[in-house]
């Protein structure tokens, strides 16, 4: 059987599955990690029409690369090596844990800051209705702020996409990492 485990739909791969185009994108994943000097991660397939791929872990040495079946039926092999080298930027750049970090960091932004301002609104107030108005008022900020920080963290999220490209340029080739973003 070629699946090695399944797991949340995505199915592992070992590049021993007697099925070519798999057999492929685990060696092409391989090749890939050692010209990037990266740790071989686990190399995932998953059965889903639309073409996405995906790079999670939680360290260098702890990673898992998947592709949807629709990437592997739409796009030729080289565009698929420079999604794959673009998944492996992610990967040498530490991207899935720096921005797990921003969001977690500017989300306890979002919720400090919107506390502190509603009790000071809340202190300003009749006391009768502070309650309701410091609540109604955290609703808000939580809402207005969480919104800005999203914006935040989008920028960021952006800086690390164009940082991940120009990786995987220097790992499968800009003609390849072109051919990709083109499709």
């Amino acid at each position: 059987r070629w699946i090695a485990k399944k797991s949340q739909g995505v199915q592992l791969v070992n590049g021993q599955t007697g099925r070519p185009e798999l057999d492929w994108l685990y060696n092409t994943v391989s090749r890939l990690a050692r010209q990037a000097n990266l740790p071989m991660p686990e190399v995932g397939y998953y059965e889903w029409p639309e073409v996405n791929a995906f790079a999670t872990g939680p360290s260098k040495s702890k990673t898992l690369v998947a592709v949807t079946a629709g990437l592997m039926r739409n796009m030729r092999q080289d565009e698929i090596e420079g999604v794959i080298a673009h998944e492996l930027a992610h990967i040498q750049n530490g991207d899935m844990v720096t921005m797990t970090l921003i969001q977690g960091v500017v989300n306890a932004f979002v919720l400090y800051l919107s506390r502190v301002i509603a009790g000071v609104v809340r202190n300003m107030v009749d006391e009768r209705n502070a309650y309701l108005v410091g609540f109604l008022v955290t609703i808000v900020l939580d809402i207005v702020l969480g919104i800005l920080g999203m914006m935040i963290v989008a920028w960021f999220s952006r800086a690390r996409e164009f940082r991940a490209d120009a990786g995987a340029a220097s790992v499968a080739g800009r003609g390849k990492r072109i051919a990709a973003l083109r499709r």
